[in-house]
């Protein structure tokens, strides 16, 4: 980069890096009208719903934006009974508002409460009660865990995303649906995974792969298992580079070239006898709303992609969001900013962390970004994050696609990442966009998987020929 160009990068984008990414992964970006392919959904499925503006999280509990939305995440896993609401409120009403060290602390205790509860139901003999009380123990203690990243060498991280884990492990060792835990080859080591089966018989169905994004753990995605075993699929979750265990065991970054991790997990799929071959599903969620679409435009053994919520091009939206927020150079590339932030500049950096004292939002989506992607500092976690980009690449993408996206996305302000994955989509295409009359309309529909998988399922069915209508 020129030397002048970079002093005008410095001067102009510190001030409005601040107001870009305080206001979450994407930002305020102008709104664009939806195409007319939109499928608008929800109690009240009409077109308002894809004109509704973006808002915040409903503040239950919380005033704080992201604390609020953690708290509807984690209530969220009551609709398949691995959460309650009551020990949810309680937990969330003594906790600190923004206070990091006060959401672990009060969580590890809820959850180390029901963890004993489950041993002490085990040990008397009641296999179902303890079942129940480890699968909401789980949860406590990944919600617990969710705000510690800030110092990667925390010993608590891996202590208390290891109970979590070792918790969720006890809970369906109690439950009636058959399982395997599994290794899935990738490159000179594995990735871990669940294979959930309808049945003992072996007998060969559509697969159902589903996988988180940038700050989820595989347990987590149970009940997406649970709602696909119920249609007849088998289901296949796993976690790739960047997420739960191997970012904290095995100390391996997310990369943006997630084709090399969809296809040898789509080849373990296929090495098994109770996988339809030609009916393989793939569904991602969050940032899998981009690693999905990416594994897909080139692992053409896909049959149908769930991109939940869609993203296109991090980079793109970022330089967006700077220019709109801050009055960034009209002529600055996608290039020219990461270049710039490739330099890890002190000014940026300074900038940054002076916003995460001051926004817990701004301060869990840095420290986050960092400790996935083995960043040392803001500057080189956004750098690396912009490579994350569909351009030129989902074109490629041939299967059946469903692109979602939430009409009160705090993280995708007016579905504009949604909505550019879909237009250069050239493949059999939907664009989903859930209404938030009653509450629909948050990140990944997180918080209401009633609507989420009756609408997503409906579309996965009638794709893979799994409707019974």
């Amino acid at each position: 980069m020129k030397p002048r160009r970079a002093t005008i990068i410095t001067i102009t984008l510190l001030i409005a890096i601040i107001v870009a990414i305080s206001a979450g992964c994407t930002g305020p970006v102008q709104e664009s009208p939806a195409p007319p392919a939109v499928t608008a959904t929800g109690a009240a499925a009409d077109s308002s719903a894809t004109d509704a503006p973006a808002a915040d999280p409903p503040s239950l509990i919380f005033a704080d934006q992201e604390f609020a939305f953690e708290l509807q995440r984690t209530l969220g896993a009551t609709y398949a009974g691995e959460a309650d609401i009551g020990e949810c409120l309680a937990t969330a009403s003594r906790i600190k508002e923004g206070d990091f060290e006060s959401w672990y602390s009060e969580w590890k205790k809820t959850a180390d409460t029901f963890r004993t509860a489950g041993d002490e139901s085990l040990a008397a003999g009641h296999g179902v009660s303890a079942m129940e009380a480890y699968y909401r123990a789980a949860t406590y203690y990944r919600t617990a865990e969710f705000f510690l990243h800030g110092e990667p060498d925390d010993p608590c991280i891996v202590e208390t995303w290891g109970l979590s884990r070792e918790t969720f492990r006890d809970a369906i060792a109690l439950d009636v649906v058959p399982y395997e835990i599994v290794d899935i080859p990738y490159e000179n080591t594995t990735l871990p995974g669940y294979f959930y089966t309808v049945d003992d018989s072996g007998t060969p169905r559509p697969l159902l792969i589903v996988q988180t994004g940038f700050d989820g753990c595989q347990e987590e995605l149970h009940p997406y298992a649970m709602e696909g075993i119920k249609r007849g699929y088998n289901v296949l979750t796993f976690e790739g580079p960047g997420q739960g265990e191997v970012i904290r065991v095995q100390h391996i970054p997310f990369r943006p070239d997630w084709e090399n991790v969809i296809t040898p997990v789509v080849d373990y799929a296929v090495s098994r006898p109770d996988v339809d071959d030609d009916r393989i599903a793939l569904w991602g969620i969050s940032l899998g709303g981009y690693l999905a679409p990416r594994g897909a435009a080139y692992e053409h053994r896909i049959a149908a992609l769930i991109a939940d919520a869609g993203t296109y091009d991090v980079g793109e939206t970022l330089l967006q969001n700077l220019q709109t927020g801050g009055g960034a150079p009209a002529d600055l590339t996608e290039d020219d900013l990461q270049e710039w932030l490739e330099t890890d500049p002190v000014e940026c950096n300074d900038a940054l962390y002076e916003a995460m004292a001051h926004d817990t939002g701004t301060r869990w989506l840095n420290e986050n970004g960092m400790f996935v992607f083995g960043a040392g500092s803001p500057a080189q976690f956004w750098a690396n994050w912009m490579d994350f980009s569909l351009v030129g690449i989902a074109e490629n993408i041939r299967c059946p696609t469903l692109v979602t996206a939430g009409a009160a996305d705090h993280f995708d302000p007016d579905g504009t990442q949604a909505q550019a994955l879909y237009d250069h989509l050239t493949c059999e295409k939907e664009l989903m966009v859930f209404s938030d009359e009653y509450g629909a309309g948050a990140h990944c529909q997180l918080g209401v998987f009633a609507q989420s998988f009756g609408a997503k399922f409906g579309w996965l069915d009638e794709t893979m020929g799994m409707s019974t209508k």
